[in-house]
């Protein structure tokens, strides 16, 4: 259907539609005539191919083959201790995989319910009343309102418009402002860029309000047309899970050439040990030894903290943002709404040349200025007003000015939205019969444009004597950090141009900073974490919040967009750490400070509200979007959205991303230092004693199992450690292996070992085969969940409250309560080849375990970062 040639009543007729929009019971009719307005998404993996996806790791395989001949040959030799041991290795993987499998869709569900929270919503106009509805409830014929930053949900033939431009770029590809109006038809064959009466799904609102009929959705839309042919890519996998592949790869190397060396060793020269008993051996080592679920518990420790973030207002929309937050060390924010309360109010008036308190102030004298503010702030056919607007209309009111009577024998001819680029707005208007261009912005813009003043009542030239007071008083009121409205009118003969404007004055108003603020930024501080403010303000406005939020000392922590443009991209990345407040600064300035942080090595996390702000969001490394007052596009493009617009809960955030990360720390320290023992104790005993097994296969597939999952899930979740903000923040590149975290695996692993060896060699000669095995056993499970604790924290556990995390309390227990039941039930006992130990023996095994805590402890003393 060629849209953009009908007229308007004909599209309102073929969809029973009409500017005051669809009823309820013609939305759903249109709906099963038109479809939805929902795109072709990729299908989902069924949970029977995601099972089966489970088994795609070589090991698993190698795992499964051996237990298959483990089976068989069991059968044939009536061999009861290999057929369980074939049985327990399949449960074993049967269980992991479905664990895998029900973890992954859990991860995967939390996700999905967390982006549901960031659905974009419309304004239609249904029943005759304009309604907020999500996107997807959209249907043909229905009537929308748009406006600056909005998302076009569909395509959408204008039915009236003012000053509307879009950037269509998503669709064409160029990104030029294209301006739109309902004026003009159009021929059949014209091309989609020139189609000026149209607007279509997946463009944005660059500038302006239109009101517009949905003519086409969902797939029907042109973008919905291109995205038919677009296969979806593959996931991409986030920086931490390439790091954790990148050690499983190194590891996989390192132990299966240790495992192949155990196998030939027990082959050639152990006595009574089989070709099949050293394969299983082998097999359930590298199993054992390898971390193959350490990725999958990762992805479910980030979908933890996602979900924990949500609940603190912090919605999360890609997952590699959580771990992103935990190296931030500089935050760029806007100052309105987010550093204050967004609570305007006028407190001076600059009139005739001199300053007043708004409070004080006697309108009478200052009718001009009155009668501009109203021309420009109070609009009847708007219902929204942004916050300045709000406090220049509350001061009017507060002064009981009469809007009908200022606006009588008056109307408007076109106006011009404020945009960050002009820093202005204005409005043409023709009152009794003359044609006047007022004009409402930045003082230092419309000052440029004046050539007059009016002083009590009469228009004198704007000489240098009397432009320097009204400069004098506009830096006095910033050094107050108040911000600046200006205002001049025209009277339009020849022409409209915006020059030989007359000053009328202007409005000074105040915005407190936010009490939570202070603290924030003082625990940011703290943490290494840099903030910095970006404003479009006059720079003395944005010193004075700056100071007393102290984020900046003096003038010489201040950069304005003026001095940016007049220095290189790579001048700026030299002394960008050298400022922490930047004003006057347009959306473009903004974008080159994010990349001037970036390339200096900074993880930058962006926050911000409009349309303008989302090319630095989408820039950072971490885009923060306020979600109560943020556009549709700056949702779009960002990472974060923070529903309760707090600044403070962007700190929460990082506190997390933090938390997190030390986490998946505490894990791999863990998981690695742990396995180390399994790996050190079958292969050193296969070299100087061939003939003795170290543990059974059905010994080793219980300690991977039971006493290596649940204390990394566990530590997964332990709560933020005291001083987590108040240490510097991670390099971005740094690896999970370096540093302290590798030195404490080898450490760990070493003395794990080294004990488990000593008994083992020792009970060997004193005891008998069985008995060493048998206290090996215990003694490597029991020091596994006593080990754990060591884990939960960098500093000594006798310094910090090791009973916090209710989850690991439980899983302790629970694993003390398996391990026991294991050796003192009979049945458990004679299946996993345990023997019954005497009194000495179980004294070295408990001392033994023990000894893990003060040993680790030790280290914690001399490894440094």
């Amino acid at each position: 259907m060629v849209f953009h040639t009908k007229k308007l009543d004909e599209l309102f007729c073929l969809f029973n539609s009409c500017e005051n929009g669809l009823s309820s019971s013609q939305a759903e009719k249109n709906k099963e005539l038109f479809g939805s307005n929902e795109q072709e998404v990729q299908k989902k993996q069924s949970f029977i191919k995601k099972f089966l996806a489970q088994f795609k790791n070589l090991m698993i395989v190698i795992l499964i083959i051996s237990a298959s001949i483990s089976i068989f040959m069991a059968i044939t030799h009536h061999d009861k201790q290999n057929l369980f041991e074939g049985i327990l290795i399949f449960a074993i993987v049967f269980i992991n995989a479905f664990v895998g499998v029900v973890q992954e869709q859990k991860a995967e569900n939390a996700i999905e319910a967390l982006k549901n929270q960031t659905l974009p919503t419309a304004k239609i106009i249904r029943n005759g009343n304009l309604v907020h509805l999500p996107m997807s409830e959209i249907v043909v014929g229905d009537v929308i309102v748009l406006k600056t930053g909005d998302y076009v949900p569909a395509d959408i033939r204008i039915i009236s418009s003012n000053d509307l431009k879009c950037n269509e770029s998503s669709l064409t590809g160029e990104s030029i402002d294209v301006s739109k109006s309902a004026e003009n038809l159009h021929l059949q064959n014209t091309p989609i860029s020139e189609q000026k009466n149209m607007c279509f799904a997946g463009t944005t609102i660059l500038s302006g309000t239109a009101k517009g009929l949905v003519c086409a959705v969902g797939k029907n839309t042109e973008i919905g047309k291109i995205a038919k042919n677009i296969t979806e890519s593959k996931k991409e996998k986030t920086p931490l899970e390439k790091n954790i592949d990148k050690i499983g790869k190194v590891l996989t190397i390192g132990i299966l050439i240790i495992v192949a060396i155990v196998f030939l060793v027990q082959v050639l020269f152990g006595k009574n040990i089989s070709v099949l008993q050293a394969l299983l051996t082998a097999v359930a080592l590298a199993v054992a030894a390898i971390p193959e679920s350490l990725p999958a518990v990762i992805t479910i420790i980030m979908a933890l903290g996602v979900q924990r973030l949500a609940k603190e207002n912090a919605i999360v929309k890609k997952l590699s943002a959580v771990e992103t937050l935990g190296c931030c060390n500089v935050i760029c924010t806007d100052k309105t709404g987010t550093l204050t309360e967004n609570k305007m109010s006028v407190k001076h008036i600059f009139s005739s040349n001199t300053l007043f308190d708004a409070s004080k102030i006697d309108t009478a004298h200052i009718g001009k200025l009155i009668d501009i503010c109203v021309f420009c702030n109070y609009d009847t056919d708007s219902t929204t007003t942004n916050p300045t607007e709000s406090a220049i209309l509350k001061f009017l009111m507060q002064n009981n000015v009469n809007f009908s009577q200022i606006t009588s024998n008056s109307s408007k001819i076109s106006k011009t939205d404020f945009n960050s680029i002009n820093k202005y707005k204005s409005v043409t208007i023709c009152k009794n019969g003359e044609t006047f261009l007022i004009v409402q912005g930045a003082i230092d813009c419309i000052l440029q444009k004046c050539s007059y003043v009016l002083i009590d009542g009469q228009v004198n030239e704007l000489t240098d004597s009397i432009k320097q007071n009204i400069l004098l008083c506009n830096e006095s009121v910033c050094l107050s950090g108040e911000r600046v409205l200006a205002f001049a009118e025209k009277h339009i003969q020849d022409n409209s141009n915006f020059d030989e404007l007359v000053f009328v004055g202007f409005a000074a108003i105040t915005d407190p900073p936010k009490m939570e603020v202070y603290d924030v930024i003082k625990s940011n501080r703290l943490a290494g974490i840099k903030t910095i403010m970006i404003t479009g303000d006059h720079p003395a406005t944005a010193l004075a919040i700056a100071k007393s939020l102290g984020i900046a000392d003096s003038k010489k922590d201040v950069l304005t967009g003026f001095d940016i443009d007049h220095m290189k991209t790579t001048d700026l990345s030299k002394i960008i750490s050298n400022y922490s407040v930047f004003a006057r600064v347009t959306p473009e300035h903004k974008l080159q400070i994010v990349q001037a942080l970036k390339q200096c090595g900074n993880i930058v996390a962006m926050t911000g509200d409009g349309i303008n702000d989302a090319p630095s969001i989408k820039a950072a490394n971490i885009g923060v979007c306020m979600g109560q007052t943020g556009t549709d596009v700056t949702k779009e493009v960002s990472d974060i959205i923070i529903s309760d617009d707090k600044y403070s809960s962007i700190t929460s955030a990082i506190k997390q991303g933090r938390t997190i990360y030390q986490n998946i720390s505490k894990t791999i320290l863990f998981l690695l230092s742990t396995n180390i023992v399994e790996v050190l104790g079958i292969f050193i005993t296969a070299l100087i004693m061939p003939s003795v097994i170290f543990l059974l296969p059905s010994q080793i597939l219980f300690i991977n199992l039971v006493t290596d999952s649940l204390p990394a899930f566990a530590l997964g979740i332990e709560p933020a450690e005291k001083n987590i903000m108040h240490i510097p923040p991670r390099g971005a590149n740094k690896s999970l292996l370096s540093g302290k975290i590798g030195a404490s695996i080898i450490y760990q692993g070493f003395i794990q070992s080294l004990i488990v060896l000593v008994v083992f060699v020792v009970s060997i000669h004193v005891f008998s085969d069985i008995e060493a095995r048998t206290m090996v056993f215990l003694i490597i499970c029991l020091m596994q969940i006593i080990h754990a604790i060591n884990c939960k924290t960098e500093k000594s556990i006798f310094k910090v409250n090791i009973l916090k995390n209710r989850f690991f309390n439980l899983s302790f227990v629970l694993l003390l309560a398996l391990i026991l039941a294991v050796y003192f039930i009979t049945p458990l006992s004679i299946t996993f080849s345990l023997c019954k130990l005497n009194f000495t023996e179980w004294a070295i095994v408990i001392l033994s375990s023990l000894l893990i805590i003060p040993a680790v402890e030790l280290g914690k003393i001399f490894i440094k970062e």
